[in-house]
């Protein structure tokens, strides 16, 4: 079993609450109407912008994100999507509320209700993962058919994303980007890798619901009584749900768990063709691998070798260097690839 080389729980590097600019503060304090008497900073995820559950002295708690409007504008943009996306998911599903939103002092914050909970263990007990699985299932069922407020979002296409984004082994197999650190056997399998990618995006194109976007263990808090809370949705998109499952088992598989049959199982899959997981292992272990890879001066794409840590999240290319070598290994596996 492979030991889990990124701590999900403390990727990001974040301000914290008394570096945030004091007209921010004061906004934010007043907004809550009672003083913030402490802040716990998150340490999950990949971005540098402000994550805190912040503790109030009326013995309330919330989560506040926020981000600098000029410096990361990117995340602002994200911050305004989830909180449409959260206000129109249907009530009752395990995500969090959005309580309000504000502009102050060139920052962007957006307060959400607190989740008592922690992130899943890794590697996974077989008991968390269950209830993740299950409360993904919860969400998927509710969004199979996608909510008219949801829809008027504008939510981008998965099959879009994809092809902008995810579809690498082709461009290597034509020449326009060089080959990413891989095993052998992905070397001489890259025809097949090239096949497998290149039928993903008309199977997104098919999903008819609503699917998550990105669900990772670190997206992922359990609560006291053992209930999954489903977080960060400014990726939600049109597609199929069983896409997110995959990414969700990669470190499943990671930890030796019968991925093969949690995937076949889940009720996402029911409907998913009968090489869904392959495809996507192939896609996903592509995009990861070339997102670790080097980019190096006036090379468009990436290129061999290991690409620098941004100073927001050092652990960013060890997570997708992982992620992409658990998808190649587990789609190995699947195939009989030596």
């Amino acid at each position: 079993m492979p030991a889990i080389p990124v701590p999900y729980h403390a990727t990001a590097v974040r301000p914290d609450w008394s570096a945030l600019p004091a007209g921010l503060r004061e906004a934010v304090t007043a907004r809550l109407g009672v003083p913030v008497v402490a802040a716990r900073t998150a340490g999950a995820g990949f971005t540098g912008g402000f994550a805190a559950v912040l503790e109030t002295a009326d013995g309330g708690s919330v989560f506040v994100k926020a981000a600098d409007l000029a410096r990361q504008g990117h995340l602002a943009d994200w911050y305004a999507r989830e909180a449409a996306v959260l206000a129109r998911l249907p009530a009752g599903l395990p995500a969090p509320r959005p309580r309000w939103a504000l502009d102050a002092a060139g920052w962007r914050a957006l307060c959400l209700d607190a989740i008592d909970g922690r992130m899943p263990r890794l590697p996974w007990t077989p008991g968390e993962l269950d209830a993740v699985l299950a409360g993904y299932a919860e969400i998927a069922a509710a969004l199979a058919e996608p909510p008219a407020g949801l829809v008027t979002l504008g939510l981008p296409h998965l099959a879009d994303l994809i092809r902008d984004d995810v579809l690498w082994w082709g461009e290597v197999a034509a020449g326009r980007e060089p080959m990413p650190p891989a095993p052998q056997a992905a070397r001489d399998r890259l025809s097949d890798l090239v096949t497998l990618e290149s039928r993903l995006p008309g199977y997104a194109a098919a999903g008819r619901g609503l699917t998550h976007g990105d669900l990772r263990v670190d997206n992922v808090l359990l609560d006291a009584g053992g209930r999954a809370w489903f977080c960060d949705w400014n990726w939600l998109c049109h597609g199929p749900a069983w896409f997110d499952l995959v990414g969700l088992l990669l470190t499943g598989y990671a930890g030796g768990l019968p991925v093969d049959a949690l995937f076949a199982a889940h009720p996402t899959a029911t409907d998913a063709p009968p090489d869904a997981l392959d495809v996507t292992l192939a896609a996903l272990a592509g995009y990861f691998l070339t997102s670790a890879a080097v980019v190096p001066p006036g090379v468009v794409g990436p290129a061999a070798g290991t690409a620098p840590a941004p100073p927001v999240s050092p652990y960013l290319r060890a997570h997708q260097r992982f992620s992409g070598e658990q998808a190649l290994g587990w789609l190995a596996d699947r195939r009989g690839w030596a």
